[in-house]
């Protein structure tokens, strides 16, 4: 990865040739073997990690004029903290392969230009080789220590789900956090309106494997209530199967992606082996019961996302629903008859009213339970019933036993 990036990127093969161990890792530039004295002015050895922005998927640039170092505060030769180096206490999660580099500081340091004004570096070379004469000047020059040793710490990166490089986790600093999902297996039944969105959403998360499943075909009026671009070129998507559209729509996106056109009842237990959490996004009560009867029966996990509509008289007011069933708990759940598993003559959602950011919404809602339950974001893992009323735009949940 790091010998292909430095094909592409000038300042990284320089790097490379002048000798530095270097190695790219959750989209930023790890540095090791940097030498450095401690506060008895001892030889150390630390390692300095710059975050990289991606102008595409393999030329970067550096994220700014900071760094990370892993390692105490540098000493200089007079027996003082080295100075210049501003920044504080910081901490970083890289992946499993650079864990032996621990985040302890961050630095900040700019270069001036002619006219005194603080600079940005003007790439990677230049921020790399400031901050090596900064915190490793003094130990190179009482102990002789080299900072260029060749050492190869380019390993093969861990396959990910993505198919493009994840700048967003690592630039989020959120790494840690997207670990949490990485081993599920999520299935979502029915990509109308809000399965539609759900699996735009997912998509984009680092579970294991997607599973998604619709009969129906792809017309205009889901155009209109689906995320991204309509193809009506050569090929278009309308008529076509929406298992289809959606498949074509992401698999350059994301590994582990299956969409089938297959309707979901009692008799479909076997593609539901090793799911470990499921969203339930389909109109029809009688069809929620069917699947309610097999999630329940498999013990998984599920989050059924529905909404409620009314307009009598003017303007459409009704009610967004997030339900979770966890394991173990899905015939209590089931028992308060929060979902509906009949069909309502009245339901004017049935007649197709494109409403795309209520059905966005819904299956943000969705999505936002499942990353609470997974601890992702902070949020009570318990709550069962979450409801968004169209009156007041506010969130309510009833009191549960």
């Amino acid at each position: 990865m790091l010998k292909t990036l430095a094909s592409r990127n000038p300042d990284l093969k320089a790097l490379l040739e002048k000798g530095y161990a270097l190695a790219v890792d959750t989209n930023c530039l790890v540095v090791r073997d940097i030498p450095y004295l401690d506060a008895n002015g001892q030889l150390q050895w630390g390692a300095m990690v710059s975050k990289l922005v991606s102008e595409d998927d393999v030329n970067f640039r550096p994220n700014d004029h900071q760094i990370f170092w892993a390692g105490p505060r540098p000493y200089g030769l007079d027996g003082q903290v080295v100075r210049g180096l501003g920044g504080g206490a910081a901490q970083l999660v890289l992946s499993e392969h650079c864990s032996d580099v621990v985040v302890q500081q961050s630095f900040s340091h700019k270069l001036k230009d002619k006219g005194g004004q603080p600079r940005n570096y003007v790439d990677h070379v230049e921020k790399i080789d400031s901050y090596l004469t900064i915190i490793a000047g003094p130990a190179m020059q009482r102990f002789g220590a080299d900072p260029y040793t060749f050492r190869d710490c380019e390993e093969e990166v861990a396959n990910s789900v993505f198919k493009l490089r994840d700048t967003l986790t690592s630039r989020a600093e959120i790494t840690d956090l997207a670990k949490h999902f990485e081993n599920d297996v999520v299935a979502i039944i029915g990509l109308g309106g809000t399965g539609s969105y759900v699996l735009d959403f997912m998509v984009k998360t680092p579970v294991r494997d997607i599973r998604g499943f619709d009969t129906d075909r792809f017309f205009v009026h889901n155009a209109f209530r689906s995320p991204g671009r309509l193809d009506v070129g050569e090929g278009s998507e309308l008529r076509q199967l929406k298992a289809d559209v959606y498949q074509r729509r992401y698999e350059n996106f994301r590994h582990g992606l299956t969409i089938k056109p297959l309707f979901i009842d009692e008799s479909s237990a076997a593609e539901f082996d090793g799911v470990t959490f499921a969203f339930v996004c389909v109109d029809k009560g009688s069809s929620r019961k069917r699947i309610f009867d097999l999630l329940i029966s498999k013990n998984i996990a599920f989050i059924d996302a529905g909404m409620g509509l009314n307009r009598k008289p003017g303007p459409i007011s009704g009610t967004v629903r997030t339900t979770y069933f966890p394991q173990d708990l899905g015939q209590t759940v089931r028992a308060k008859g929060y979902a509906p598993e009949t069909d309502p003559a009245d339901d004017v959602y049935k007649t197709s009213i494109q409403i795309a950011e209520v059905n966005a919404l819904n299956a943000a809602l969705a999505v936002l339970r499942f990353k609470q339950i997974r601890g992702f974001y902070v949020g009570p893992p318990a709550l069962h019933q979450l409801l968004l009323t169209f009156d007041n735009l506010s969130l309510l949940s009833p009191d549960e036993d």
